[in-house]
C-alpha cells in the first residue's frame, strides 16, 4: 500500500472559528465535528483537524489549486480585506508571486498560521 497523508492536527485558540475561516476561504463544505476536532476535508482525501489549544505555535499550510480556484480564493481574500503577500516573510505586501510559471499568495489565519495557495508546485 502506498503511503499517503491522511490528516494533520492544526492547533487553534478557537477550532470552530479557524476551521470555518479556512473552509470558507478555500470554498470547501463547512467543517464537521469528529471527537474533539473541527474537520476540514480537502479533495485529495486529506483532512485538517482543528483542535483547541491556547498555546498555538504558528505553522505553514500550502494548498495546490487550479487557476480558476486561485481566482475564487484570492477574490475571497481581497473581499475580506485580508493582508496578503507574495512571500512567506511578508516583504512583498499586496503582491502575488509568479514562481515556476504559476501564481502564489500567502495570508495569515486568525491564529497566525501562514496559509498559501499556489497554482504550480515550486521547483517544478
Amino acid at each position: 500500500m502506498p503511503v499517503h497523508l491522511n490528516h494533520t492536527i492544526v492547533a487553534a485558540r478557537d477550532k470552530h472559528e479557524a476551521a470555518g475561516f479556512l473552509s470558507e476561504l478555500l470554498g470547501r463544505k463547512p467543517p464537521t465535528t469528529y471527537g474533539p476536532f473541527a474537520v476540514v476535508e480537502l479533495d485529495n482525501d486529506v483532512s485538517l483537524d482543528f483542535m483547541d489549544d491556547p498555546a498555538v505555535t504558528p505553522r505553514h499550510y500550502a494548498f495546490l489549486v487550479s487557476e480558476a480556484e486561485f481566482d475564487e480564493i484570492f477574490g475571497r481574500i481581497r473581499a475580506r480585506g485580508l493582508d496578503y503577500w507574495a512571500d512567506p516573510f511578508e516583504r512583498q505586501p499586496g503582491e502575488v508571486n509568479t514562481q515556476d510559471g504559476g501564481r502564489g499568495v500567502y495570508w495569515n489565519d486568525p491564529n497566525g498560521h501562514k496559509l498559501e495557495i499556489i497554482t504550480r508546485p515550486y521547483g517544478g
